[in-house]
């Protein structure tokens, strides 16, 4: 174990500039993850590499480390700025992300070394002014850098040395095959050149033979999900009505604990899910390909700072195949929505402390899977995937099983857990599931998206000087009501005793947690003589379920 620790290339051993080894001390990174301490040597050498390795590995830091330290060498003999890094990830939110890295880490040099982000969907014209500067590194997406060559307002023909594309194996996925190939021609032809990604498929095979020349590839032995002593991954067996009443147990029952990431495959089940949530008194936040960027980069912020513990993402756009099936008759009759092609949650993207992972809905692959459960378990810390199956979804289950034992070497053994939870203990949250979905119509949901608008609307400062111009409209937008507002009442976000599964009310007796006058789940209200009959016949399981019904038809009957 020692000669282990004394074969470990620390930061300061790598002819780092001080100033950079300065910021990441302050950023707390003592020693440097395994594909650091591989890409960086290699990097600052002067070799194009092709690296692999798990999300939240520290891919991002090993490459901008190494573009820093070598613009760094290279500017204390030019003599002209120039544009000589280009970042290229093929979403806004990861561009995002790259950009603030390499802010953190330019802390004692940004004098020096001066970064943009121009993924941001502003008029070409007005970002023109920052690219005539000439700034050391330029963060986009594809697309984005492309429009701004054709526009003339960047020229890197004879001074770009550096490329770096960071979540590689989602640049041809996401369309920018074409862009890609246009943009080589804009660049000279020897230049460095880094690919990093989550997984080696076909696509980032292609990418490389575009853009790599005699690359080192970086295949770190280790498995493409952290391992099962840091990660558990449990999966439920159950269909599309027992979902919702499953949730609220779980989160109602504190059975899930700390920052959670809910996936679902659609924008309108993103607003579903937070409109049931919010019935039973629990908060959660909303992230889909219909926000503007700016509001999701809020967003994960506020979720990062602990202003919320949930949060509800939708990756629709890992479900390509699913559009394809919409026949040309309705394209023609139906509207298309507007939503960001380059937006996917589900990768790269770096959620602080997050304790759980939750499919609600299924992923559609392998690869899928594998970037939503990325989000937690990262660094060293311990994480938790749940996943909810149903019928239809057995045979992506086995597709999954299936690449993870391979991806671990580990045959005949199996990755997901059974969650130990029987469906039949929450026939009580069954009956209050059913009453708070009925309140989440389709007026509701359409409601809750106009809402969200309505508040961008409010923010937008493209719009702060047509509202100074036209206050009456700003007037009428702010009183404009919501027609289709979701109900909630008192009784949805108390949880009585008698709905409790046994186990649980057994485990938290022993531990001095529970009694029927605990005020987690009784809030101070005296016994019904429902539950004072469900307490007599507590041992018969039919009868629970009998009184548990009763009790709710009641509850009905007083709110009437």
């Amino acid at each position: 174990m020692d000669s282990d620790e004394e074969e470990t290339l620390q930061f300061h051993e790598m002819g780092i500039d001080d100033r950079i080894l300065e910021a990441i001390s302050k950023l707390g990174w003592s020693t440097p993850t395994p594909i650091q301490e591989k890409a960086i040597p290699l990097a600052l050498q002067g070799k194009d590499i092709l690296a692999r390795a798990r999300t939240g590995s520290g891919k991002t830091a090993a490459y901008a480390i190494a573009v820093l330290q070598k613009l760094l060498h290279i500017k204390q003999t030019a003599s002209l700025q120039a544009t000589r890094a280009i970042i290229l990830t093929p979403t806004k939110e990861l561009c995002n992300q790259a950009y603030r890295n390499l802010l953190d880490l330019t802390t004692g040099c940004s004098r020096d070394i001066k970064c943009v982000d121009i993924s941001p969907q502003l008029p070409l014209a007005s970002q023109r002014p920052l690219l005539m500067e000439k700034p050391d590194i330029v963060v986009a997406t594809p697309s984005r850098l492309l429009a701004h060559i054709r526009a003339e307002n960047i020229n890197v023909k004879k001074t770009l040395e550096m490329l770096v594309v960071d979540e590689a194996d989602l640049v041809f996925s996401f369309g920018y095959e074409s862009d890609v190939k246009e943009l080589l021609e804009n660049f000279p032809k020897i230049y460095q050149a880094f690919m990093m990604s989550a997984t080696l498929g076909e696509d980032v095979k292609n990418l490389k033979k575009l853009v790599l020349h005699n690359a080192v590839v970086l295949k770190l032995e280790e498995s493409q999900l952290p391992e099962t002593s840091q990660l558990n991954q449990y999966h439920i067996k159950c269909e599309e009505n027992d979902k919702f009443a499953l949730t609220a147990a779980l989160l109602k029952l504190n059975l899930v604990r700390g920052k959670t990431i809910f996936f679902v495959n659609s924008v309108n089940k993103c607003y579903q899910l937070k409109l049931f949530l919010e019935q039973f008194g629990i908060r959660a936040c909303i992230l889909n390909s219909e926000l503007p960027v700016n509001s999701r980069c809020h967003i994960v912020d506020q979720f990062n700072d602990g202003l919320y513990d949930y949060i509800i993402a939708s990756d629709e756009s890992i479900a390509p195949s699913s559009k394809k099936s919409v026949t040309k008759q309705k394209e023609k009759t139906k509207r298309p929505k507007k939503e960001d092609k380059e937006y996917s949650i589900a990768r790269g993207l770096d959620f602080y402390n997050v304790s759980n992972v939750i499919n609600f809905d299924f992923p559609p692959n392998p690869s899928s899977y594998i970037h939503r459960v990325g989000r937690t378990a990262r660094a060293d810390n311990q994480g938790t995937a749940l996943s909810f199956v149903s019928i239809k979804d057995n045979e992506k289950l086995e597709e999954v099983e299936q690449a993870l034992v391979e991806d671990n070497a580990q045959e005949g053994q199996s990755i997901f857990k059974p969650y130990n939870f029987k469906m039949e203990e929450i026939e009580g949250f069954r009956y209050r599931a059913k009453d708070a979905l009925q309140a989440v119509t389709r007026s509701a949901v359409h409601e809750a998206k106009m809402k969200d608008i309505r508040q961008e609307i409010f923010n937008s400062n493209k719009l702060k000087s047509y509202f100074d111009d036209n206050p009456q409209d700003l007037r009428i937008l702010r009183h404009d009501k919501p027609l289709h507002s979701v109900k909630t009442t008192k009784e949805l976000k108390h949880v009585p005793e008698y709905i409790v599964p046994d186990a649980l009310l057994q485990l938290r007796t022993r531990q001095g947690q529970s009694n029927l006058h605990s005020s987690r789940f009784r809030q101070g209200r005296p016994l019904s003589q429902a539950e004072r009959k469900f307490r007599k016949r507590k041992s018969d399981p039919l009868k629970s379920f009998e009184f548990a019904g009763l009790a709710e038809k009641k509850k009905k009957r007083r709110n009437k």
